[in-house]
């Protein structure tokens, strides 16, 4: 057997859903009885059961298990735009402490993680770091986003499977974005931090593994995605990183310095936006690809602000390395504050825009919007309405927020200060 064929009858054995489904029985996921032998019987449809059909009881619904005291029951997770048929089927489940750990290694992948971490991480530890976190971040999940557009596997078959969550059951499976992010974050915050900041090298590898297992084998667990999929994301991640890493300060310098920066900054992300929707259907990974696009230009934007303006929020290279300051009452307090604060801003800044953009484009464009869920499967909805919506709330999280944080007397630190000499 040469080679070539031995890896592709390895990448056959780790696609193999009933490989996800012995893992989802060990650590104690049910699905109806009979799941676990299940047989595919034909084409899969993407995120559905096998052979296109549904199940009869629902994918993960639990057949007698009223009487069985050691099993709860859950619903699978969703969002505003899974279809309500989804989100009625049922699964059983014999350790909470389980599903809620890999519930938070999932949700270190969702919108809700990204809008509490990266503000924190500008607004209460490193502006610098930051900054740098984003431009990875964006890069790695819009390749990722398009690449499962271009490859299109689907997810794993259900049966065997059971869904955990229907969040991302339109998208396709290879590679997991989950696991991208879940492996360049980390990492990047590693390499990026690791001198800057005084710590123990150690502690940064061991939260770096730890982060990175977490997320991966969540996604495993939810029946989202097979063990290919999540090692290739694991292996495409660290390559984009071999090759961004080297250039992340130039981008950076660029975003601030270039004069013309905003101009090619928008029309670049908007570009790679229009391209990514026409790569495949509709799909939610094409409303998060614009979204993420769209907060990747709007921070770059919000920098450049900051530059002319001359709000300087990185601390002066006299004071590196930096260190961990003793955490007392006052600056746990003022840190929590300005999150508070600020992630308010943020959310507010993402309804009005929402509210704003929505009924403008359906107008612009003559889309019916009393059904807003399918006005947003439209390309020319969903493309301005993410990306106007969350390119202006990653600049508030840039710039805005910062600049009102000064005027109050809110800032991190002692080195942000206003400077005209730029």
């Amino acid at each position: 057997m040469s080679l070539g064929q031995r890896l592709a009858r390895l990448a056959a054995h780790l696609q193999d859903p009933r490989k996800v489904a012995a893992f989802q029985r060990l650590c104690g996921v049910e699905g109806p009885s009979g799941w676990a032998g299940a047989e595919q019987r034909g084409p899969v449809a993407n995120g559905g059961p096998a052979g296109g059909q549904a199940h009869p009881t629902g994918n993960g619904a639990v057949l007698g298990a009223a009487g069985t005291p050691r099993r709860w029951r859950r619903r699978p997770r969703r969002n505003s735009l899974t279809e309500e048929e989804d989100g009625s089927q049922e699964f059983a489940t014999r350790s909470r402490f389980l599903y809620y750990l890999f519930s938070l290694g999932t949700e270190l992948g969702n919108e809700l993680f990204y809008i509490l971490f990266f503000p924190f991480c500008i607004w209460n530890v490193d502006a610098w770091l930051g900054r740098r976190l984003i431009i990875i971040w964006v890069w790695v999940m819009y390749l990722g986003q398009c690449t499962k557009d271009v490859i299109r596997w689907p997810r794993p078959a259900s049966p065997p499977v059971v869904k955990l969550e229907v969040f991302y059951n339109s998208e396709y499976s290879m590679p997991s974005t989950h696991a991208m992010s879940g492996t360049a974050i980390p990492l990047a915050l590693l390499l990026l931090s690791y001198g800057r900041w005084q710590y123990p090298l150690m502690f940064g590898l061991i939260l770096a593994f730890c982060w990175c297992s977490l997320v991966c084998c969540s996604r495993i667990y939810m029946g989202m995605h097979s063990i290919l999929d999540v090692i290739a994301g694991f292996l495409y991640a660290i390559l984009i990183l071999v090759v961004f890493h080297p250039v992340v300060d130039l981008i950076d310098n660029f975003n601030l310095t270039y004069k013309y920066a905003p101009l090619i900054i928008i029309s670049l992300h908007l570009a790679l936006g229009i391209f990514s929707f026409t790569l495949d259907t509709w799909s939610t990974s094409r409303g998060d690809t614009a979204q993420i696009l769209g907060c990747g230009a709007g921070v770059a934007c919000g920098s450049h602000v900051n530059y002319i303006l001359g709000l300087q929020l990185d601390p002066p290279p006299h004071s590196l390395p930096l260190s961990l300051s003793s955490l007392t009452v006052t600056v746990f307090g003022k840190a929590i504050l300005r999150l508070l604060i600020g992630v308010i801003i943020l959310l507010l800044t993402k309804v009005a825009m929402k509210k704003a953009t929505i009924p403008l484009a359906c107008q612009i464009f003559r889309i019916p919007h009393d059904d807003v869920r399918r006005a947003r499967q439209r390309m020319e909805v969903e493309l301005p309405y993410r990306y106007i919506t969350y390119g202006m709330v990653g600049f508030s999280l840039m710039s805005v927020v910062p600049c009102l944080f000064h005027f109050i007397g809110l800032s991190c630190g002692s080195w942000i200060t206003w400077s005209r000499d730029n």
